[in-house]
């Protein structure tokens, strides 16, 4: 068995797709019509095929799990985000946690909670 990737649901793929590439830059590797296959193992699938598939309504905002990635310069990346999607909702803005690691956590466009951190 092997690890592929992640899976989360959007309601306007075409938007989630550009959110990704503008924030993050990944790549689109394949279109399947309401299932975009992103780099880096990212999956995008279409609230409407994925509650077919599961019978239940889509939950936002969760917090049950959060993508989490790793920048240098959280600072720049929370200035590029506001200026890129101004309407975001911010979790937690720019923080330094104990341990010294600063992260900032938000909301996609999908409610879908996403960290960046300082690496570890």
């Amino acid at each position: 068995m092997q690890y592929k990737g992640f899976l989360i649901v959007v309601k306007d793929i075409q938007k989630a797709k550009r959110y990704y590439q503008d924030l993050f830059g990944f790549e689109l590797l394949a279109d399947n019509d309401g299932n975009m296959i992103l780099s880096d193992g990212l999956v995008l699938q279409e609230e409407t095929y994925w509650r077919g598939f599961i019978g239940k309504d889509v939950i936002p905002k969760s917090n049950a799990s959060e993508l989490y990635f790793e920048e240098e310069n959280v600072d720049a990346f929370y200035e590029k985000l506001k200026a890129l999607y101004p309407e975001t909702e911010i979790v937690n803005p720019p923080m330094t946690h104990r341990w010294g690691q600063r992260v900032v956590r938000f909301y996609d466009l999908d409610g879908n909670l996403i960290e960046v951190g300082t690496p570890m």
